[in-house]
């Protein structure tokens, strides 16, 4: 099984006046293609900057980085861009809906991206939705949506263009016990489909679910478990 990710010697540093701190740490890591992963840290461990990091929303000030075969310090911003639209689905902690479109345009959103014509796109979107449970939801606007439904939209936005990994930030962080449940059952179900998972969570009992748990402390990568019996 090929690896889907590759760190290598990956450092983050910003400059806070005349000192210069590393948000991650000379990381190496690797995970393989359809393994999922939860990455758990206290607050301001480097959990949202690494998950930045892998999903090319920044770049490392060292290292490398590879995402299904490709470098992506060797694309330019433009390249980038189409590259995460093509290969990576996001679901971040806020949901990130457009309010004023309805929850099937949300969905289309990466898929006009991508240059699929309208018709298309739209029928996709619909399809996604009924697949998240939201067949009833369809022309509904985010605020006409629970919290649960509306990170039931940003999964299946994520899954618009068929990405080969998925990064979630914090997805069941504001959700009660029985919608989060609800995502999680989602995302195994994605998992199960061959789609790889990284999800950064501050929550012992939602990383239990993920068959691998990295802990990142201070930027560094401390410990790595498995799950699986």
């Amino acid at each position: 099984m090929n690896n889907i990710l590759e760190l290598t010697n990956v450092t983050k540093e910003y400059k806070n006046g005349s000192k210069v701190l590393a948000a991650v740490k000379d990381l190496n890591y690797s995970l393989k293609e359809g393994e999922d992963v939860a990455i758990v840290g206290p607050s301001g461990s480097g959990k949202s900057t690494l998950l930045n990091l892998i999903g090319g929303l920044d770049r490392p000030t060292k290292g490398q980085i590879v995402i299904n075969g490709q470098d992506l310090s060797k694309l330019n911003d433009k390249q980038l861009s189409i590259f995460r639209n093509q290969t990576i689905g996001f679901v971040f902690q806020f949901f990130n809906l457009q309010e004023y479109l309805m929850a099937y345009e949300n969905v289309m959103i990466p898929l006009l991206f991508a240059g699929v014509n309208w018709k298309k796109a739209r029928e996709r979107a619909i399809s996604l939705l009924e697949n998240v449970g939201l067949a009833n939801r369809i022309e509904y606007y985010p605020r006409q949506l629970s919290g649960g439904e509306m990170q039931r939209v940003a999964v299946a936005r994520s899954l618009a263009n068929n990405p080969k990994i998925l990064l979630a930030d914090e997805p069941t962080a504001n959700l009660d016990k029985e919608s989060a449940q609800s995502v999680l059952k989602l995302f195994k179900e994605i998992n199960t489909k061959g789609v790889s998972l990284i999800v950064i969570t501050h929550d012992q009992n939602v990383s239990k679910e993920f068959s691998h748990v990295v802990q990142i402390d201070n930027g560094e990568l401390s410990i790595s478990k498995s799950n699986k019996k």
